[in-house]
């Protein structure tokens, strides 16, 4: 919703300051012009891009229309559920959980955090990652490796459709200096025009680098970088899951101090306090 809003204020800026200095919308309106800058943009990325990343972007960019911004109760849900794997882990022993990894979605552990349940990435981590240490006997170090790993392959992945379209953006500019110049010959061919008819046939040409311009800074661009920002995200919430499991598998730490390690990366909005989460751990001890 926050990024229809941003495309409707940018609209309004640029039409509403032109029809201001009583510009002529009709000028602008140029369907052709956009049909060739599009077209070229959607061509040039397909060229450039295999299927599988095709398919990523369209995924990313609806998704980007429908993302809410990970909140505090987001990251308090995944220490606590965290915090009763823990727990469970060290009352009846890492056999204990086997049946929670193998199907988290029937875990009565898993099944308090339908919100997690839904993250794919996030339950593979943990399931993962616990799988590797049920059935190896891998060393700390080389599970924490292990989990950069598997956790930097995951934001590169996340990352293309950020870079492609972040690419199509770069291109825009460029192809509408084209749309431009095609405009300009076609003027060219009608030189012995009356002066109003010239006219309008320059400025409907100029309407192409216009639009290359502005698609590109005012749309394309800022979409990019907000496909940038939710793979951000998903890597800090990784990131959290990543410290609270190798503190307590890896350092041998108890499942509250665990569960402290991850919360300290927290980003600093989103972090609840000590205090908030020594609440929510009597609460969720009482239930």
């Amino acid at each position: 919703m926050i990024i229809l809003i941003g495309f409707i204020i940018v609209l309004g800026a640029v039409i509403g300051g032109y029809l201001l200095e009583h510009g002529n919308l009709a000028v602008i309106i140029q369907p052709v012009e956009i049909m060739i800058i599009g077209g070229a943009a959607l061509g040039g990325f397909i060229i450039a891009s295999p299927m599988r990343v095709i398919k990523a972007v369209i995924s990313a960019v609806l998704r980007m229309f429908t993302h809410k911004s990970y909140s505090k109760n987001d990251y308090m849900d995944v220490l606590l559920l965290l915090n009763g794997i823990f727990y469970k882990i060290r009352q009846q022993g890492l056999v204990s959980i086997e049946s929670d990894v193998d199907s988290p979605r029937e875990s009565p552990l898993f099944t308090k955090y339908p919100s997690i349940l839904k993250n794919h990435a996030a339950i593979e981590l943990i399931t993962d990652t616990l799988r590797t240490v049920m059935t190896t006997t891998i060393a700390p170090h080389e599970l924490e490796a292990l989990i950069d790993q598997e956790l930097e392959s995951h934001h590169e992945e996340a990352m293309t459709p950020s870079h492609s379209v972040n690419t199509i953006a770069d291109g825009l500019p460029g192809l509408g200096i084209v749309a431009a110049v095609l405009g300009v010959v076609l003027t060219m061919g009608k030189i012995k025009e009356p002066p109003e008819v010239l006219g309008a046939s320059i400025g409907a040409a100029l309407v192409g680098t216009f639009m290359g311009v502005l698609l590109c800074y005012g749309f394309v661009g800022p979409m990019g970088k907000h496909l940038e920002f939710i793979a951000t995200e998903d890597l800090q919430y990784m990131n959290v899951i990543k410290v609270a499991l190798l503190a307590f598998i890896g350092g041998g730490a108890a499942p509250k101090v665990a569960v402290e390690f991850g919360r300290r990366v927290i980003p600093g909005n989103m972090k609840p306090s000590f205090l908030e989460m020594e609440d929510i751990f009597r609460e969720a001890k009482k239930a």
